[in-house]
């Protein structure tokens, strides 16, 4: 790669495709890597980034530094809803009059993240957190009056205008951009495949914009997307597993991913993860020796510090963690809930 005009926050990945770095507020993993595809009809992005005027400053700037700008694009492809990924679209299509697409099933939690009070997904979190057996005193701050809460990152993102279908080609004329669904780190997930020759010529079928579904160091997190009104009980996990095995058997000859670098190998990568999460599913087994609810699982599962020093919001992701681990090993048939646990206890069989 090489940086574009100078800048080292571009990157020239060759053959029409560019990479410019869009900042994350207060997050570890920096910023999100936003991918320039030049097409016959003007520029398209792949993902927007964060909701954030510093964010916006550096998509904008970056732009111009690949030698276009916001007011040149044609349209927004969104790998999923995730708000540094799809935070800044609405800004894009308000500037640049681009279409947004996105795959059905994340804009359907988009249009419901819209059209639910905050008041509801505060109900709602409180009661999942009660079934999961979080303590009182973590659940206590989601029964605060509305006016002292502080909001929700992205309540109101775009509605896409455009609907991603799997299997067919996007609207990038003069490229072959084809949606591959790998459901899993969201229900829409979407990989992109450039079904073109590498412009290094790297053994291997094009290139994969890969999202969040395929990173080269970073294990992506996988937990539940519920709908408050849908009793639906997903296997997020085992999507997950689906997907990588699909995204696998695609053999790209390199990875352009949405977080730290290009890579190749996705064969390679694809099988570090699924034995990374087949151990992890070994390893949940032991603790569930004793019963013991998604909340207490959680506590002792291994993450990148200790229990104690997990800031509130992120136990909460890390019980959806626990809870769709939870689910993979009672769909296989190695773990189950135990009759009449309130709140409810598994166990392995």
């Amino acid at each position: 790669m090489k940086s574009s005009q100078g800048d080292p926050t571009t990157y020239d990945h060759g053959g029409g495709v560019r990479s410019l770095r869009v900042p994350i507020p207060d997050n570890p993993l920096g910023h999100t890597l936003v991918y320039v595809v030049d097409t016959d009809r003007g520029p398209v992005l792949i993902d927007t980034g964060w909701d954030d005027p510093a964010s916006w400053e550096a998509l904008t700037a970056g732009l111009t530094a690949c030698g276009t700008s916001v007011s040149e694009l044609y349209g927004v492809v969104i790998t999923h809803h995730h708000p540094d990924h799809h935070g800044l679209s609405g800004h894009v299509r308000e500037a640049s009059g681009a279409w947004v697409a996105m795959h059905a099933a994340d804009t359907s939690i988009v249009r419901r993240t819209r059209e639910t009070r905050p008041e509801r997904w505060y109900t709602y979190m409180a009661a999942k957190l009660t079934a999961a057996g979080a303590p009182e005193e973590h659940i206590a701050p989601l029964r605060t009056p509305p006016a002292r809460r502080r909001p929700f990152p992205g309540l109101a993102p775009a509605l896409p205008d455009r609907e991603i279908v799997p299997g067919e080609f996007l609207d990038l004329p003069g490229r072959r951009l084809r949606a591959i669904w790998t459901p899993g780190h969201t229900p829409g997930h979407v990989c992109l495949h450039l079904e073109e020759e590498h412009p290094a010529r790297l053994p291997g079928h094009g290139r994969l914009f890969s999202g969040d579904h395929l990173l080269p160091e970073i294990t992506p997190h996988i937990g539940l997307y519920e709908d408050p009104d849908d009793a639906t009980v997903t296997d997020p996990l085992g999507d997950y597993l689906d997907s990588l095995e699909r995204v696998g058997r695609l053999a790209p000859a390199e990875i352009l991913p949405a977080h730290q670098y290009a890579f190749t190998d996705a064969p390679f990568r694809v099988g570090e993860l699924l034995a990374h999460h087949e151990d992890r599913l070994t390893g949940l087994l032991a603790l569930l020796a004793t019963p013991l609810t998604p909340w207490q699982l959680a506590e002792r599962m291994e993450w990148n510090r200790p229990w104690p020093d997990i800031p509130y919001g992120s136990r909460n992701i890390a019980v959806s963690e626990a809870e769709a681990h939870l689910r993979r090993l009672v769909k296989q048939g190695r773990a189950e809930a135990v009759t009449g646990s309130d709140p409810v206890t598994y166990v392995a069989v």
